[in-house]
């Protein structure tokens, strides 16, 4: 077949290449400094209780392991998240919880579920990148989420949509350390954010992934176990939990989980039937072997490494940035948001800087659905050491200073 693209369906025309996707293939040139994966240090990874779960697994039940499953997912791991979720406030059952190949697939199920196309998903400016692209492909517009309120009101985003040619369908956001700026919604924010939701009546996926990468500071209730307080029961909610295994483990065994009203789970299970039957039966039951014997700890030990890492950035920003370049402070995650210049484009640095200094780093317009924030980038501290954090923004520094006086000297 000559002309592949006038085969493809219209959605295909929303898809894009991950910018962060394209940039990790950096990390195999060994001279590059990179801050641009959302990539936990593997360092980390508990190889060896990992190692005893498959090794048991298929001891004692290698039939049940590499045999087709139920598409729910493997019911004693969704029996330890109903003790986790519980320790979150929210009360469920194992009925409210279905296994995803990755918090990934949870928000391309979900996208699935609620979006036709031209109807409006609510979204934080900016927001994480997988997000859209999950979105795109169900072909969305999209209005931005102000979390304290701002000046929109609900009929400003139903006049909004229906311009668009839809209805306001979804709100999406990371309430904990987000991706990419590492701010964290404090509660009275997570309650407007609710009520928005109910008065639209609309779902809210509340994106947890760096939820347990707490480094200071005081946890805020996590917006469904606030619903549920609200409402009563967690079928009686709008909150769609997403949450992973990525951050707290390892993100190779792909295992991400929603919570949710029951009835919004059983639709979830027919997309996953459709999809890919279940996730890797194996997989679950590994993280389940090591997540009932080492979870805590190894939640612990990430705090006390990144805690570290964070810790160092922030110092070494401070000591190498010029006056004029912002960056947020996190209390947790994986990421702090950097301000340059209004100037300054983020995409036309990362070029300077992958050139003459080796330093890489994610461009911010990516993670904005309109495309702003061009004078934004994120960085990641989860994966260099502290010397490469040192050295890069020393680098880093210094170029952002070239750029700046060659402005200054042009006026």
């Amino acid at each position: 077949m000559s002309d592949w693209d006038a085969r493809y369906s219209a959605r295909t025309g929303k898809m894009r290449a991950s910018e962060v996707r394209e940039l990790l293939k950096l990390l195999d040139q060994p001279d590059i400094i990179s801050f641009a994966g959302g990539i936990p240090d593997p360092a980390l990874f508990p190889k060896d209780a990992i190692k005893e779960a498959y090794a048991a697994v298929l001891h004692e039940n290698a039939d049940a392991a590499l045999q087709y499953s139920v598409s729910e997912g493997y019911k004693p791991l969704r029996q330890w998240l109903v003790q986790y979720m519980a320790s979150l406030g929210v009360a469920c059952t194992i009925d409210n919880i279905i296994i995803t190949t990755g918090s990934q697939q949870a928000l391309d199920y979900l996208g699935k579920l609620f979006i036709s196309p031209g109807d409006t998903i609510l979204t934080t400016w900016p927001t994480y990148l997988g997000a859209l692209q999950a979105f795109n492909a169900y072909e969305p517009h999209y209005d931005r989420m102000i979390p304290d309120g701002g000046n929109m009101t609900p009929d400003a985003y139903r006049a909004n949509a229906r311009a668009a040619g839809g209805q306001v369908k979804l709100a999406y956001l990371t309430s904990d350390f987000s991706n990419p700026t590492g701010e964290t919604i404090g509660r009275s924010d997570r309650m407007k954010l609710i009520d928005l939701a109910h008065e639209l009546d609309i779902p809210l996926i509340e994106d947890a992934a760096y939820r347990a990468l707490r480094y200071e500071g005081e946890n805020a209730p996590s917006l469904l176990a606030l619903d549920i307080e609200r409402e009563g029961h967690i079928d009686q909610t709008r909150v769609l939990y997403s949450g992973s295994f990525s951050k707290t483990l390892t993100p190779g065994l792909r295992v991400g989980w929603i919570c949710a009203a029951h009835p919004v789970i059983s639709k979830l299970v027919l997309i996953k039937q459709a999809a890919d039957l279940h996730s890797p039966t194996i997989n679950q039951m590994v993280i389940h072997h090591v997540a009932e014997r080492h979870f805590d700890a190894q939640v612990e030990k990430a705090r006390k490494h990144y805690r570290q890492r964070r810790d160092h950035m922030l110092n070494a920003l401070a000591r190498y940035m010029p006056e004029g370049v912002t960056w947020t402070k996190p209390e947790g995650g994986m990421f702090v948001w950097m301000t340059l210049p209004d100037h300054m484009d983020g995409a036309a640095l990362l070029a300077r800087s992958i050139e003459q200094i080796r330093v890489a780093f994610v461009p911010g317009a990516a993670f904005h659905a309109d495309g702003t924030g061009r004078n934004t980038i994120r960085l990641n501290f989860s994966l260099p050491d502290a010397e490469a954090i040192d050295t890069g923004m020393q680098r880093l520094g210094g170029l952002i200073k070239s750029e700046m006086d060659q402005v200054r000297a042009q006026r």
